[in-house]
């Protein structure tokens, strides 16, 4: 299976979840429990991988599974991590309006591509880091706001406290995909096993903050797993397999590929998003969603072009015509 084919399935079934979760709701709200998702996408994706991971082990060659505790207590990580990204979030939030928040969101972008080369020792040509750098500038200027709309004034209108909390934000991102790449590279443990040992941790994390929510609300409505599948309909698991699946396929990439690739992915899949809710939801197209697109698809050409394809290189030598022969020309000297 090529990266590049996963890259584009990710691009499809991100932008499309944002658009289901949409649908989903109903009179502007869920009747769903909005926190039971994660965690049913969560337990998706370990009963996936374990199964492939059991039809991997029925194979005459078995698959490697490394069982020491000293690898195993590395994979609850990236779950605290984005466990304390998603608190940041909400406290980002606070200080900043949902607009100014998108676009300070784009600075993971070049966080991961920093973050990449530090910590993963992975080389970036400076042409690569321009396209990164020029991937951030296309993804925000689709997002900046007209000047004529009420929002416009809003992006330098936050305290200081909400500009810090969004870049923390952002390093929290990157650091949690760097970090689990690193994971999935470490050693040549099958994907699966990888698989189940993060998405087991991933659930019992989910279930942690469902049962602190239920502690927060006095338990009122019951304990959560009663009440797991209150208002749910067919789009509402539409929303939980999209983003199971949407898990499995990053996980691939951070295996078989790199962060970068999964960047690319998801920025346009907010590109294909906005696109798509212009025909769905009425969205007005605007000129920087255009030049948004245009700046971002610059972007993608220059990183992934080969190395002598962007810029002619002149040949150091040039290669004699066929046409000349050696001639050899013999003197005589007469005595």
């Amino acid at each position: 299976m090529q990266w590049y084919f996963v890259a584009t399935l990710l691009t499809i079934l991100t932008s499309s979840q944002g658009i289901l979760t949409t649908l989903s709701q109903s009179n502007g709200g869920y009747k769903y429990d909005y926190a039971t998702v994660p965690f049913l996408a969560e337990v998706f994706k370990l009963v996936v991988s374990s199964i492939l991971l059991w039809r991997e082990w029925r194979m005459p060659s078995s698959p490697k599974m490394t069982t020491e505790w000293r690898s195993v207590r590395l994979f609850p990580i990236p779950s605290i991590i984005y466990l304390v990204h998603n608190n940041v979030q909400f406290a980002t939030l606070t200080y900043v309006d949902t607009s100014t928040y998108q676009i300070m969101g784009n600075l993971k972008i070049v966080t991961t591509g920093i973050l990449f080369r530090l910590f993963l020792r992975r080389r970036l040509s400076t042409l690569q880091w321009m396209a990164i750098v020029l991937l951030a500038v296309g993804t925000t200027t689709s997002q900046v706001k007209g000047c004529g709309e009420a929002l416009c004034d809003s992006l330098f209108a936050a305290p200081i406290q909400g500009y810090l909390l969004g870049v923390l934000s952002a390093c929290l991102s990157a650091l949690a995909g760097v970090y689990t790449e690193f994971l999935m590279k470490k050693n040549n443990d099958s994907l699966y096993w990888q698989n189940v040992q993060l998405y087991t941790f991933g659930a019992i994390f989910n279930m942690f903050r469902l049962l602190l929510d239920d502690f927060r609300g006095g338990f009122e409505k019951g304990p959560w797993w009663q009440r797991l599948f209150d208002g749910y309909n067919i789009t509402t698991w539409m929303v939980v397999f999209n983003l199971g699946s949407t898990g499995l396929l990053v996980s691939w990439l951070m295996k078989y590929a790199d962060n970068i690739i999964k960047v690319y992915s998801t920025s346009m899949a907010m590109l294909l998003t906005m696109v798509l809710s212009v025909y769905l939801f009425n969205f007005k197209p605007t000129l920087q969603l255009f030049l948004g697109i245009i700046i971002c698809m610059m972007s993608l050409h220059m990183y992934f072009a080969p190395p002598g394809m962007l810029v002619d290189i002149p040949s150091t030598a040039k290669a004699a015509p066929d046409s000349l022969r050696e001639v050899s020309v013999e003197r005589r000297t007469d005595s």
